[in-house]
């Protein structure tokens, strides 16, 4: 790893502290429900009128299933909603360009996609999505999917802090709350800033700007074509942008996602836009901490998340500054320069360079954002395998907003069952007893990912239709494959880019591997969360395993590892490990 890597990853990891801390103090506020703060009367006043509005006076809290239902009633309807306006943009307004409706298959996939949290896209923003759908469908639902998220670790985090309730929470209130106090002047800010650096945030028409040199291109079988204009897309990108990164959403404006001028333009709006994907995951550990009353189990899985983090953001860094054997048996020098980074530059934007994109790659599917600004398909093989195992960990690494939190925290209660088989203790977290159907509902909960990406990726790999989609034929098409489902399955939404996935097989399996990698997920978590509320939460004792020391964080790391890990060895020999063997003997 080179020092520049290592400088940036300092200065990356401080700064979200900085910031993380403040915010998880407010993330606190806003999940207890209390009274407005200072400032804030206004917004109060705000949520107040959109309940009567709504009828929900009194506001009443709800058990896991209520909870729950109302949840999955929801995003169903965002589904909808988001299906249809893609279906009609042909008609509606805000299409200067005159783009048509889109298919039925794509549709649903991208409604399923930006409902579930995930944001995988088989189309190109610019020429397929209307500004209208980009605005009321694709971004909205990236507000109201990250408020999801947000909202069930509140009621996760309420149910430990509970002293025998069967109540975790109102589902609509701590939406509301979430995108009323939390995205949206988080969002507004972020977009003001990216308009400063450059961001686009309009309604024109694509323009058409001369070439300052002509290109031509060979047609095989006809003359050859003289390009001597280029269209440069327009839109209301600065505002999508902002809500892409802080809600984990990842979904670009444009095709070629954070690597597009357009959307991410300088290396300072680069490595904010790196900072704003972690933020609210790691402010969230913070909020953690302070509403079950002991700041340092908050500190302990922020701790754990970034141990792993730092492992394979330093692993990939140090995987793409190789040089390449195949582009040096062309005779490329791929040595430390002025005018190159030293590695493997293929596919990476050369205003970011190596250190830079090797770090967005980790962060974005550390969390579970899918933003892109290098094309991972160009990764190295070991390279293309850190941010697929930062995936199929379980999106827990930081992780999406919420998701992240509320997943970890599964894998603390494995923990601690785990630590109470070894000694012979019965199991507990923060004072709640972990049982027989508590340890269920958490084998439930990690394992539907595994047999959606597994599961997945077998039927794609031998259905013909899967097969067709594949550019890269060998170990490689089948990392391409196996990427595509840990992405869907995982809520991800980043690609190796290599394969052809807009297609009706591969629109149809991704969004169900997309919707149920989110929801087979959430609707354990809620049970688990309904089952803790109802229990005393009790004191503290001789046989207490503390949670929140060194001990407990490297055992909740190597249990994350462990079951990652376990899950996908022979599916990663089969695809990144043997192309690096390939590759390098």
């Amino acid at each position: 790893m080179s020092a520049q890597s290592a400088w940036l990853l300092a200065a990356f990891l401080l700064v979200l502290l900085a910031l993380a801390w403040p915010l998880g103090a407010f993330l606190a506020w806003v999940g207890s429900g209390a009274a407005p703060a200072r400032g804030f009367g206004w917004l109060h006043r705000l949520e107040q009128a959109l309940y009567r509005i709504a009828g929900m006076g009194g506001r009443p809290a709800q058990g896991w299933r209520a909870y729950a239902a109302a949840l999955i009633a929801f995003n169903a309807l965002g589904a909808l909603f988001v299906y249809g306006l893609q279906r009609l943009q042909g008609w509606l307004p805000l299409n200067p360009q005159q783009l048509p409706n889109v298919g039925p298959d794509s549709s649903f996939n991208t409604a399923v996609s930006f409902v579930a949290n995930t944001n995988w896209q088989g189309y190109a923003g610019e020429q397929t999505m209307s500004y209208l759908t980009q605005m009321v469908a694709l971004a909205g639902q990236n507000f109201l999917s990250a408020a999801t998220g947000i909202a069930v670790a509140f009621a996760l985090i309420r149910a430990f802090a509970a002293r025998g309730s069967n109540a975790i929470g109102n589902f609509w209130v701590d939406v509301t709350r979430s995108t009323l106090y939390v995205l949206l002047p988080l969002a507004l800010l972020l977009a003001l800033f990216l308009m400063g650096q450059g961001v686009i945030q309009n309604f024109d028409g694509y323009r058409e700007a001369a070439l300052r040199d002509a290109v031509t291109y060979p047609s095989p079988g006809s003359a050859s074509t003289t390009a001597t204009m280029q269209t440069l897309p327009m839109g209301p990108v600065a505002s999508q942008e902002a809500i892409k990164l802080l809600g984990t959403n990842g979904g670009g404006f444009f095709n070629a996602n954070s690597a597009h001028p357009y959307e991410n333009p300088t290396p300072l709006a680069n490595f904010v836009q790196m900072v704003a994907i972690f933020l609210i995951p790691a402010a969230l550990c913070f909020a953690f901490g302070r509403m079950v009353g002991d700041v340092r189990q908050g500190w302990a899985i922020l701790a754990a998340m970034t141990i792993v983090f730092v492992l394979a953001a330093v692993g990939l860094a140090a995987a793409e500054q190789q040089v390449h054997p195949g582009l040096a048996a062309l005779g490329v020098d791929q040595a430390a320069s002025a005018l190159q980074a030293g590695g493997n530059m293929e596919g990476k934007e050369t205003r970011f360079g190596i250190a830079a994109s090797s770090l967005f790659a980790a962060v974005t599917t550390a969390a579970s954002c899918g933003a892109v600004n290098a094309m991972h398909d160009s990764l190295m093989p070991l390279g293309g395998a850190v941010p697929l195992l930062l995936m199929q960990f379980g999106e827990v690494i930081f992780g999406g907003v919420g998701s992240g939190l509320y997943g970890m925290l599964v894998f603390a209660m494995l923990a601690v069952f785990i630590a109470g088989l070894m000694i012979g203790r019965t199991p507990e977290y923060l004072g709640k007893k972990i049982g027989p159907h508590e340890m269920k509902l958490m084998a439930l909960a990690i394992l539907v990912t595994p047999v959606l990406v597994l599961a997945g990726t077998a039927v794609a790999v031998v259905a013909p239709a899967g097969t067709a989609g594949i550019a890269n034929p060998g170990a490689h098409g089948f990392t391409e494959i196996l990427y595509a489902f840990s992405s869907a399955a995982n809520n991800n939404g980043s690609a190796f880019a290599g394969l052809s996935a807009n297609t009706p097989f591969y629109n149809v399996m991704l969004a169900l591997a997309m919707w149920f990698g989110r929801f087979a997920v959430i609707v354990p978590v809620l049970a688990i969360a309904g089952a803790l509320a109802a229990r005393q939460r009790l004191p503290s004792g001789n046989g207490t395993m503390p949670t929140h020391g060194p001990l407990f964080v490297l055992l909740l790391v190597g249990v994350v590892l462990l079951v990652g890990v376990l899950n996908y060895v022979p599916a990663l020999a089969l695809g990144p490990v043997i192309e690096h063997l390939q590759l390098f003997h």
